[in-house]
């Protein structure tokens, strides 16, 4: 099974977030109902591998079209900003 990855980050303020991409080496998606982002850190400093391109590494969002036993089967997802946290993007409800 491939590791989607995270093709774009709009969520600026986020430590792992580097000129619109996540350079975490894994994001974990929801809290079971809502497609958040939980790597999602607003942080002074910057995260992450400045060579790492993130996959989700988990989903945790089981009313998502592209949830299969918790893992993500999309393509490819994008992060945009959602309030004060950030969202999958490419969530899809049943």
């Amino acid at each position: 099974m491939k590791m989607p990855n995270v093709v774009s980050c709009d969520v600026t303020q986020c430590a792992y977030n580097t000129n619109n991409r996540c350079h975490a080496m894994a994001i974990t998606i929801g809290d079971g109902s809502h497609p958040q982002c939980d790597t999602f850190c607003q942080e002074n400093t910057s995260g992450g591998d400045p060579e790492a391109i993130a996959g989700v590494g988990a989903c945790k969002v089981s009313s998502c079209v592209y949830n299969q036993n918790l893992e993500c089967q999309a393509e490819q997802i994008r992060v945009g900003p959602s309030g004060d946290e950030a969202d999958c993007l490419t969530f899809e409800s049943y």
